[in-house]
């Protein structure tokens, strides 16, 4: 029996995916375990697998189609099904969004157009200006009407103030209506809407939704002209989830920043070391994630994530470490870090980052982490201040190792720096503690023996 295949969620934070990329074609065989779509979510490419045994019937979006989670995408039963009450379904299941590849259904006959309601009374002139006239009445839906493309947040707002969605201009991607255009279009309403007269204030405004009201001047505001020769890169998928978490972080999570020097010397001199009598190569990061592992098992009280009800410590150490890729960032875990020997750890930070820039990284490897280091000293950055990934309560942002004159025995000589700053979760760890934690990773760089076991 024919049945409806939905984009599915394929990471715990994907609200939409882009179906990059059809591995199967309509009248195809599929069978449990074969891929039929690539589909690239918030932070890589995944591929949606088939679950049952049958024939793709009918593929409902294109190639390149941005779906949210559990809108229609395929038709999948037996060869020569009749699916076209299936298709309908479907359609009306997507609400006009998307790319759908469906053939278009037939519209709808136009209802009666309704019949003309009482003029309102005119508004008092208190203020010198004329009364705005009554705006005719709507008529009849045309059939594109179902096809007004807009988001059910603007939706919603406009079926609560008494919108047509088809008087409002959409601002948001491909020309989709969003909240901002309904909050614009109401605030530049408002004088229009009078009290009927048989109110007893005919000269009061119909009072906006309260939130209308917060907004209306600046969402009344055109949008500026982007300047000629400007480029103008609609948001990925990965970038509006760094702008949505990284917005929602800095200004929910109550930051502050903890900065020391790390006397590099002896870590330089251990990793020399362990490149002549084993041959691995192990670069400054790796000896920063085992350093932060074991501060953590030193200082477990940092180890932990802020809810609503409790500070949870956890018993695990799995250190995320931020990899730069293309129109992004994503964090690759390193699982129980503080069990790992530096040479594991290494092996494993290279394989991961690889993954993580050909965006074949899986949602559990990229998610779940206790605490986080961000590196941009093979960049040349000095120091900085990374941002908390909730529901962590601490990041370690590292700067360049950097040769400087020091004083050391009464003499001065060339030595190694480099500055590290934590940024803490001031609802999970206090000054003191954030200094702990700073300290004890500052005390492992500098005698790397630890790093050994």
């Amino acid at each position: 029996m024919a049945q409806i295949l939905d984009m599915p969620q394929l990471s715990d934070t994907m609200k939409v995916g882009v179906l990059q990329k059809w591995r199967k074609n309509e009248g195809d065989s599929v069978s449990p375990g074969e891929v039929l779509a690539e589909v690239e979510t918030d932070k890589s490419v995944m591929d949606f697998e088939a679950f049952d045994t049958g024939v793709l019937l009918k593929r409902l979006v294109g190639d390149g189609s941005s779906v949210p989670v559990g809108t229609p995408i395929a038709i999948i039963g037996e060869a020569g099904e009749d699916v076209a009450a299936l298709v309908e379904e479907a359609r009306s299941r997507r609400g006009g969004s998307g790319k759908a590849t469906a053939k278009p259904a037939e519209p709808p006959k136009p209802a009666p157009a309704p019949a003309a309601p009482p003029a309102p009374a005119a508004v008092a002139a208190t203020n010198g200006a004329a009364p705005r006239p009554t705006p005719a009445p709507h008529a009849a839906a045309p059939a594109a009407a179902a096809k007004v493309l807009a988001s059910p947040l603007a939706r919603r707002l406009a079926t609560d103030v008494g919108i047509d969605l088809r008087e409002v201009s959409g601002t948001g991607p491909g020309g989709r209506i969003v909240e901002r255009d309904v909050k614009a279009f109401a605030a530049e309403e408002a004088p229009s809407m009078a009290q009927p007269a048989s109110l007893p204030s005919a000269s009061a405004e119909t009072p906006l939704p309260a939130q209308l009201v917060p907004e209306r001047r600046a969402e009344a505001r055109p949008a500026p002209a982007v300047p000629e020769g400007d480029i103008v890169k609609p948001l990925s998928m990965m970038r509006r989830t760094i702008a949505t978490r990284l917005l929602e972080a800095k200004t929910t999570v109550p930051h502050f920043y903890l900065t020391a020097e790390v006397d590099m010397d002896a870590a330089l001199e251990f990793r020399e070391q362990v490149a002549q009598v084993h041959g691995a190569k192990l670069s400054v990061n790796d000896l920063v994630l085992k350093a932060c592992a074991l501060a953590m098992r030193k200082v477990p009280e940092a180890n932990a994530s802020f809810s609503e009800e409790a500070i949870i410590q956890h018993a695990r150490v799995d250190i995320g470490m931020a990899v730069a890729v293309e129109d992004g960032l994503i964090t690759p875990v390193i699982r129980d870090a503080d069990k790992k020997t530096i040479g594991q750890i290494a092996s494993e930070a290279r394989e991961k980052a690889k993954r993580a820039r050909d965006r074949k990284l899986r949602p559990e490897e990229y998610t779940g982490a206790t605490f986080s280091v961000s590196n941009l000293g093979m960049m040349g950055v000095r120091n900085f201040a990374a941002i908390i990934n909730p529901p962590e309560s601490a990041i370690l942002a590292v700067g360049t190792v950097r040769k400087e004159p020091v004083v050391k025995n009464d003499k001065v000589v060339v030595g190694h720096r480099m500055s590290i700053t934590l940024s803490c979760d001031h609802r999970v760890v206090d000054g003191a503690l954030g200094a702990k934690v700073l300290q004890a990773i500052v005390q492992i760089l500098e005698r790397p023996i630890s790093l050994a076991f």
